[in-house]
């Protein structure tokens, strides 16, 4: 049967509060396998920061995404070293890199699918600004010359990227679903316009939240009708620090974002049941 796990990403854990307080890796690994998460986010570039997360994490049953930020078909290597030996769902590749021709690209992609082919770990490309897939129309057109790559997500970048407008029209809607195709993972967070991240709780930011639970749920749906019947979809939830988050005049964020950290969860377990109770209808 397939299975939706929820992640909690550890960049997101982070306070930046101007009390100076910090939670340590076992004080979040503790909060987030306590609140029921499946997983978490951590980048996987750094040996030492990858075995301490392993040893923080044994008996509690998460599971890992990891990222990594290759600018080289070659930076891909120790990522998936780290990976065979510290096993993740997969590996969420934001290309840090920002080539101004297809042409050029292309090698790098090319180079990191045979990695991760030779690995024999899925390996996504996550859509993300100022990465190679910072604009929409580039990645589409990359889409043209490799139909199969595999993309991460995170839809947010690209709504605030492009600055739509809103309601977001059929043009713009179809565009999103040529990237959702394409996508075997997700990062959620909700944008506006204007703000890569706003806050899901305030009762006014509602119709961005209905928007992006609109993609989300075409999202799952088309993963759901060509992912194999005991597949796993993996949603990270990534309510980031400020600046992600908007800050207010005391220069802390103006929502819990732990909470809806938790609110957003919700409503990916919903989004999901929903779909698998029209499929078995």
């Amino acid at each position: 049967m397939q299975k939706l796990l929820v992640f909690q990403s550890l960049w997101a854990m982070e306070r930046r509060h101007t009390d100076g307080r910090e939670r340590g890796l076992r004080e979040n690994i503790a909060m987030i396998s306590e609140a029921g998460f499946d997983g978490v986010s951590a980048h996987y570039t750094s040996r030492r920061d990858v075995l301490q997360l392993h040893e923080t994490i044994q008996g509690t049953g998460l599971k890992i995404e990891g990222v990594c930020f290759p600018r080289s078909v070659e930076d891909l290597r120790l990522p998936l070293e780290l990976a065979t030996e510290f096993p993740v769902t997969h590996i969420d590749l934001q290309p840090d890199i920002r080539l101004r021709r297809i042409e050029d690209c292309l090698p790098l992609l090319d180079g990191w699918m045979c990695l991760a082919e030779e690995a024999r770990i899925p390996v996504f490309i996550e859509t993300h600004r100022d990465r190679m897939t910072t604009d929409l129309f580039f990645t589409l057109d990359l889409l043209d010359r490799r139909p199969e790559l595999p993309l991460l997500a995170d839809l947010s970048h690209f709504f605030v990227g492009r600055e739509f407008s809103f309601p977001v029209d059929q043009e713009n809607h179809v565009m999103i679903q040529r990237i959702l195709h394409n996508t075997w993972a997700f990062h959620a967070r909700v944008a506006s316009r204007e703000q890569v991240q706003i806050e899901i709780s305030f009762p006014h930011h509602r119709p961005w939240v209905n928007l992006f639970l609109e993609w989300w749920d075409h999202g799952i749906r088309i993963w759901r009708s060509r992912a194999l019947p005991e597949a796993e979809l993996v949603f990270t939830c990534e309510l980031g620090p400020k600046p992600y988050a908007i800050s207010g005049p005391d220069g802390n964020d103006m929502s819990d974002r732990w909470s809806e950290a938790l609110l957003l969860r919700q409503m990916l377990q919903e989004l999901w049941a929903a779909t698998s109770s029209t499929q078995a209808c």
